[in-house]
């Protein structure tokens, strides 16, 4: 079974060292702007570009800086440095879909993806973006099959990119899809003025509408489905499919989502993918992997289009259908070295020996675990509440800016 790439999402330091954490081979994010998620996530800046590349550096992780939102005149300049700022910290490669970016990439020498948004179809295309590029995401509307035929294409034709390798196939793994083809939407703009192709989405496809008859004033609310919602896709439990199509990177979507979702997914992902490896990939793994995904944020998944079904399947309400949520107990105060004992403050409800609580920060990234010793205020207790100072034992380190949750079953409505 051939290397699979597994690429995650950033959306801020968090998310990215949840990334690092759970086996990412390589980690796409946003600076400032001009990227898809520009208002879904707290973007990284300019100043943080080294930080990012040193963390991924040193955990051997390629690093993508998305810069596939449309571009006018007046961003020309703001490109151009970006992609220097993103070459002098080492960043591996832009994720680009407007030809002022890939331009500007190739002339300081970086390495190009070509983004979703293109909307990649055939091998011919495919030879095309060749001439620029090095990996490139499919359209995400292909079948299996048509995915097979353009990766086979690839190597009986010897398509190959500006560094003289085959060019790779990227294509979505898992997370959020969009109503309109490969995400190229207008509805936010048209009704708020707020262009989903320059990262502003507004999400009005995930509300409830009412339809009404024109002619005679008819209404009618469509309370079953959210029409123009789909599911979240998941490929885990046709993942040996997927790989057999010839890709070489599998994309998680959420650069919006919190870190503890980068976590789960990647985490259950790089199992599947090295299960798939060693040949121990079956059905049970597969049951126990879907039940930990769906404890994180989704709409209820489906397997997209790369089975060759025509139209989408819709979610039954506007929010998750996560089986667990997140509720904040407190806040970090210290961590003893020596001891490796975490304290905590207490800010609100009660946390007791037995419960799973989760530890984020920017540096300690999305860390879930059991509750199995705790002091309580100096004592021996089962239960810490508000006001309360607890320690409990710990494997990593915690800092006074790291938040501490309890998770807890999420009632989903049926």
């Amino acid at each position: 079974m051939q290397q699979i790439e597994l690429m995650a999402p950033a959306g801020n330091f968090e998310s990215l060292q949840a990334a690092l954490d759970n086996g990412a081979d390589s980690v796409y994010f946003g600076v400032e702007q001009l990227n898809m998620r520009a208002r879904a996530s707290i973007n990284f800046t300019l100043g943080d570009l080294p930080e990012i590349s040193r963390r991924c550096q040193a955990k051997n992780v390629r690093t993508y800086l998305t810069l596939n939102t449309i571009i006018y005149d007046h961003d020309l300049s703001i490109v151009k440095t970006l992609i220097d700022k993103a070459k002098e910290a080492d960043i591996t490669a832009v994720i680009a879909m407007d030809q002022a970016v890939i331009v500007a990439a190739r002339e300081v020498g970086m390495e190009v993806h070509i983004s979703t948004q293109i909307n990649i179809t055939n091998i011919e295309t495919v030879k095309f973006y060749a001439l620029f590029a090095d990996t490139m995401v499919l359209s995400r509307e292909l079948s299996l099959r048509q995915v097979k035929k353009i990766t086979e294409g690839i190597e009986k034709e010897q398509i190959k990119g500006p560094s003289g390798k085959l060019v790779e196939i990227e294509v979505f793994g898992h997370g959020a899809l969009c109503m309109a083809v490969s995400g190229k939407c207008y509805m936010s703009l048209h009704s708020q003025n707020s262009s989903a192709n320059r990262g502003a989405c507004k999400q009005n496809c995930r509300k409830k509408y009412t339809v009404i008859d024109q002619e005679t004033g008819f209404e009618m609310e469509l309370d079953n489905e959210y029409i123009m919602s789909p599911k979240d896709l998941c490929t885990i439990d046709i993942l040996d499919q997927v790989v057999a199509s010839g890709i070489k990177v599998l994309k998680i979507e959420g650069r919006g989502r919190a870190p503890e979702y980068v976590a789960k997914v990647i985490k259950c992902y790089r199992d599947a993918i090295d299960s798939l490896e060693n040949n121990t990939y079956n059905k049970e793994k597969v049951v126990s992997w879907m039940q930990e995904l769906e404890k994180v944020y989704n709409r209820g998944f489906w397997n997209g289009y790369y089975l060759g079904q025509k139209l989408g399947e819709w979610s039954k309400g506007s929010g998750s259908h996560a089986t667990q949520k997140k509720v904040y107990i407190g806040k970090g105060v210290h961590f003893y070295t020596k001891a490796k004992i975490g304290e905590f403050k207490i800010d609100a409800y009660n946390v007791a020996l037995g419960d799973t609580i989760l530890i984020t920060g920017s540096t300690t990234g999305a860390r879930e675990m059991e509750v199995n010793e705790m002091l309580v205020n100096d004592e021996k207790l089962t239960v810490g509440s508000k006001g309360d100072t607890i320690t409990i034992p710990l494997e990593f380190r915690i800092r006074p800016s790291d938040k501490l949750y309890k998770i807890v079953k999420n009632k989903v409505e049926a």
